[in-house]
């Protein structure tokens, strides 16, 4: 399905787009723009081979996938694609967040040639999301792998890591490839990467330098 053109903007705290189970493959969203309080895209639990291309958002909490997992709920997601978009001023930017004690698995994503604009957290895998003051600690975990990060480039605004990388202690993100990435502080604030329990490679030097992965 080719839905071109579109400028959506959602002043609640409400994913602008949010794709649910079964949601049509192979999705395109051309030369659209998405604003809102909470995610641009959430591509939730049930999806699979969704292109998302040549997309601008902002403000709003970028693209995420998921969350998934909730209540230990066994969701699946693979085979998406996230390419050529760009991200104007939002709280995340490529995102994959899914809550402890969840089953299922989150794979084949790719997100490529994206350009941020003044972002807070550029590139964020989060297997302990929890939106609350308090989340019990859970051993199972949606499993988060062949991830590839590929062209990345642009601006982020703060300090906490422009690149985060939460993975499960039981459940590690595997086979993540990152490459060609240039990121760099809009003041010039030092960037970093952040990686725990995160296994991937990273083939070429970037910015900002990843060597927080393991083999």
């Amino acid at each position: 399905m080719l839905l071109p053109n579109l400028w959506c903007y959602c002043p609640e705290d409400e994913a602008v787009l949010s794709l649910r189970d079964n949601s049509p493959n192979r999705l395109g969203l051309p030369e659209s723009t998405f604003s809102s309080r909470d995610d641009c895209i959430a591509i939730n639990g049930g999806n699979s081979d969704i292109n998302i291309s040549r997309i601008t958002c902002g403000p709003g909490h970028g693209t995420s996938i998921g969350s998934l997992g909730k209540d230990g709920q066994h969701d699946e997601v693979e085979g998406i694609h996230v390419d050529n978009c760009t991200f104007i001023k939002t709280q995340n930017g490529a995102r994959i967040k899914t809550w402890q004690g969840g089953l299922g698995f989150a794979k084949n994503i790719i997100f490529s040639n994206i350009i941020f604009i003044s972002a807070d957290n550029p590139m964020v895998i989060d297997q302990y999301y929890c939106p609350h003051q308090k989340c019990n600690d859970r051993t199972s975990a949606v499993e988060v792998s062949d991830v590839k990060y590929i062209g990345l480039r642009g601006t982020f605004v703060r300090n906490n890591g422009t690149i985060n990388l939460s993975c499960s202690k039981t459940v590690p993100c595997t086979c993540i490839e990152m490459d060609e990435l240039d990121i760099k502080g809009v003041d010039r604030s030092q960037t970093s990467a952040r990686c725990i329990n995160t296994h991937g490679t990273i083939p070429h030097l970037s910015n900002p330098a990843v060597d927080c992965l393991l083999p």
